[in-house]
C-alpha cells in the first residue's frame, strides 16, 4: 500500500487528535492485514509510560481472542504496516503485548507552526445546540458567600467550557426573592431598624439587609426559651413565638399583594441588588438572564392544576396537593400546602417550563450543591412524568460544599465567610505575598491594584476549580496563593515568565521540520497537542477541574524544560526559532485555559 504524504496534515484538515489518527490508523491497517472489522473497543491507545521508548502505546489484549494469535504476532504485523502505510509513525517496539508507536518529530512541528500564534487554538466550531447554565440562586435576605463564590464560579466556567465547545450558551440566575426566609428580614426591619437604610448607614444593601435576618434569628431564640421557660414545649414555642407569627401572616399578606407589605419588599430587594451587582462585577460574574422566584412561583401553580387533570397530582382532604413517588424509589411530595401557597418545587417546575418556552434549549444545566440531589431528582421526575417535552434534558450539576479550616458556616448565626471580605481578603494577601517576592518595584500604584487584584481572585478562582465538582473541599486562603504550589498564581506567573521572554526576542524565524525534538521540547508538544481534547472533556464531563489540572501540568512542564534548555542562547538559530514558537503556543494555551476558568493572566509579575 502506499505510503501517503498526505497523511501527515490529516489531523488540521479533520480537527483530528493525534489518539483519533492513530485509532483510524490501526482499524484501517487491522482491516487491510486481517480482512475483517474492527472497531475503537477492539484495542486501548496510551500514552507510553516514560521507562519505554515510544509515544503512543496500543493494547493488543483484546484482540488476542478474536484473532487466535498472540499479542506479539498481532503487534509485530500491526506494527509493521503502521510503519508502511502512515508517514507520522516512524518505527515500534513490542513490549510484553504491548505495541508501542514512535511519532514522527515533523508531526509535532508541522503542528506547532500551524498553531502557535492561533489565539483560538483549542476551541471548537460551533454545533447548533443550546444550553441554559443556571447558577449563583441568591437569597434576598444576605449577602454572597463562600458557598456562593464556589457556585458562581463553577457556574460561569462551565458555560465558558460550553461556549469553547461549540454551544450556544445562556447564562441564568434564579433569584429567590420571595418566602419565608425574606419575611423574616423584614419583619426585623420592622421591629428593630428604627428606619435605617444602607444609605444613612453607609452599608452595603445585601449586607445590611443580611444584618436584619441575623437579628430575627436572635429574637426568635430568646422568645422560644422564653416560651419554653413558661411551660410550652420546644416544639410548641418554635411555633408560637410572637416573631414567628407575625412572619407567617406577613407571608401570606404577601401573597395576597396587601400594598404595605408589597412596598417594603421592593424597597428590601433594591437594597439587596444592589449589593449583589457589586459583588458580581468584582468576581467577574454575570447573567444574560435573570429569573425572579416570585414570578415563577405562579406558572408552576398553573402546571399543578393541569397534573391534577392528568392525575399526575392527587389532592389530600386537607386540600394539600401531593404526587406519588414511593414505586420510583422516593416518597410522596408536597407541591402545593393546603391554604393555596407554593413550595420550592412548584417553582422550579414553573421555571423549567419557562426556559424552554421562552429559549428552546437543548438543554437545562442546573449548578445546585449535593444537598439538593433529592429535589433535582423529584423535578426532573415530575417533569416526566407530566410528560414536559424538556424533561430528559434537565441536568443537575450537584457539587459538594465548600468549607474553611476552621469548619462549616452558618447564615443565621451570623458565622457565614462573607464574599465581599473574602475578596478583599485574597487581595491583601496576593500584596503581601507579592511585595515579599520585590519584582514590582517599577509598577505603578495603579498597575499594583490591577495586579494584586488579577492574583487575589486568579489565586480563589483556581483553588475553588481546581477540585472535582463532586466533591466536597476546604479553602484555604493561605494555600491558594502559593506561587510555587498547585496553585493559579503559579500559572499566572509561568504565563507572565513567557511574555517576558517573548518580549526579550525580537526575531522571528521558520522551524526546520528535519529537526529532531529533545525530550523535554517533545513533552511540552505533547501536552499542547491535548488542549483541544482537554476541552472537549471539561465540556463532556462538566467539570473545570480538567481544565485547572492541565494548565499547571503545561505550565510544570514548560519551567521544566525552560531549566533545562535556553531559547535565547539555544544551540542553533532553528532550533532558537523552534523554542520561540513552542513559548508561544503555551502561552496562548494558559491564557485560553485560565480564561476558561474566569482568570486574568497578567503580562508582567
Amino acid at each position: 500500500m502506499l505510503r501517503h504524504s498526505y497523511q501527515v496534515k490529516y489531523h488540521y484538515f479533520c480537527g483530528m487528535s493525534i489518539t483519533k489518527l492513530l485509532q483510524k490508523a490501526v482499524l484501517t491497517s487491522l482491516h487491510n492485514i486481517y480482512q475483517s472489522s474492527f472497531t475503537d473497543k477492539d484495542f486501548q491507545i496510551n500514552q507510553t509510560k516514560p521507562e519505554f521508548e515510544g509515544d503512543y502505546t496500543i493494547v493488543l489484549f483484546a484482540l488476542v481472542k478474536s484473532l487466535k494469535m498472540s499479542p506479539d504476532e498481532i503487534g509485530t504485523a500491526l506494527g509493521e504496516a503502521l510503519v508502511k502505510e502512515n508517514e507520522f509513525i516512524t518505527s515500534y517496539n513490542i513490549i510484553k503485548g504491548f505495541l508501542n508507536l514512535v511519532v514522527a518529530d515533523a508531526y509535532w512541528l508541522q503542528l506547532l507552526e500551524k498553531n502557535h500564534q492561533d489565539v483560538c487554538y483549542g476551541k471548537h466550531p460551533m454545533n447548533g445546540k443550546k444550553v441554559m447554565v443556571e447558577y449563583s440562586s441568591p437569597n434576598t435576605n444576605k449577602p454572597l458567600h463562600l458557598g456562593h463564590l464556589r457556585n458562581n464560579f463553577l457556574g460561569w466556567s462551565v458555560a465558558e467550557i460550553l461556549k469553547a465547545n461549540g454551544y450556544e450558551v445562556l447564562k441564568s440566575c434564579i433569584v429567590n426573592d420571595r418566602g419565608i426566609h425574606i419575611c423574616k428580614s423584614m419583619i426585623a426591619w420592622q421591629l428593630f431598624a428604627n428606619g435605617a437604610t444602607p444609605a444613612s448607614t453607609q452599608q452595603k444593601g445585601d449586607h445590611f439587609v443580611g444584618d436584619y435576618y441575623v437579628k430575627f434569628n436572635d429574637e426568635y431564640k430568646i422568645q422560644v426559651a422564653n416560651l419554653v421557660a413558661q411551660g410550652s414545649t420546644t416544639a410548641a414555642a418554635e411555633k408560637e413565638a410572637p416573631i414567628m407569627q407575625q412572619t407567617q401572616q406577613m407571608l401570606q399578606d404577601w401573597e395576597a399583594g396587601k400594598p404595605s407589605v408589597m412596598e417594603l419588599w421592593k424597597k428590601m430587594n433594591s437594597w439587596v441588588y444592589e449589593g449583589f451587582d457589586v459583588t458580581y462585577k468584582s468576581i467577574g460574574s454575570d447573567f444574560d438572564k435573570t429569573y425572579y422566584e416570585s414570578n415563577t412561583y405562579l406558572l408552576g401553580k398553573d402546571i399543578v392544576q393541569e397534573g391534577l387533570d392528568k392525575a399526575v397530582f392527587y389532592k389530600k382532604p386537607d386540600g394539600s396537593v401531593w404526587i406519588d413517588l414511593t414505586s420510583d424509589g422516593l416518597d410522596e411530595k408536597l407541591v402545593l400546602r393546603n391554604d393555596g401557597t407554593s413550595v420550592y418545587i412548584t417553582q422550579d417546575i414553573g421555571l423549567a417550563k419557562q426556559k424552554y418556552d421562552e429559549f428552546l434549549i437543548d438543554q437545562s444545566i442546573y449548578v445546585i450543591g449535593d444537598e439538593q440531589n433529592y429535589h433535582m431528582k423529584v423535578l426532573k421526575l415530575i417533569a416526566q412524568k407530566l410528560g414536559l417535552p424538556y424533561a430528559n434534558d434537565i441536568y443537575h450539576l450537584s457539587y459538594g460544599m465548600v468549607e474553611l479550616p476552621t469548619g462549616k458556616m452558618k447564615s443565621r448565626e451570623g458565622t457565614v465567610v462573607d464574599a465581599d471580605d473574602l475578596v478583599e481578603e485574597m487581595i491583601a494577601t496576593a500584596q503581601q505575598h507579592t511585595e515579599a517576592l520585590g519584582k514590582v518595584k517599577d509598577f505603578t500604584t495603579q498597575e499594583l491594584e490591577i495586579l494584586y487584584k488579577t492574583i487575589g481572585l486568579g489565586a480563589m478562582k483556581f483553588y475553588l476549580l481546581r477540585v472535582d465538582p463532586k466533591k466536597k473541599m476546604i479553602f484555604n486562603p493561605e494555600e491558594s496563593i502559593d506561587f510555587h504550589g498547585f496553585t493559579g498564581p503559579f500559572v499566572q506567573y509561568t504565563y507572565a515568565r513567557i511574555q517576558s521572554i517573548i518580549r526579550k526576542i525580537t526575531e522571528r524565524g521558520s522551524i526546520d521540520h528535519q529537526e529532531a525534538l529533545l525530550p523535554l521540547e517533545k513533552e511540552v508538544m505533547f501536552i499542547l497537542e491535548q488542549f483541544p481534547s482537554i476541552i472537549a472533556s471539561a465540556a463532556e464531563e462538566l467539570n473545570p477541574s480538567v481544565v485547572a489540572n492541565y494548565v499547571f501540568h503545561l505550565a510544570k512542564t514548560f519551567n521544566s524544560f525552560y531549566t533545562e534548555h535556553s531559547i535565547n542562547n539555544a544551540e542553533t538559530i532553528t532550533k532558537k526559532h523552534l523554542r520561540i514558537q513552542l513559548a508561544m503556543m503555551t502561552a496562548n494555551a494558559l491564557q485560553n485555559g485560565m480564561q476558561l476558568l474566569g482568570i486574568e493572566v497578567p503580562e508582567r509579575m
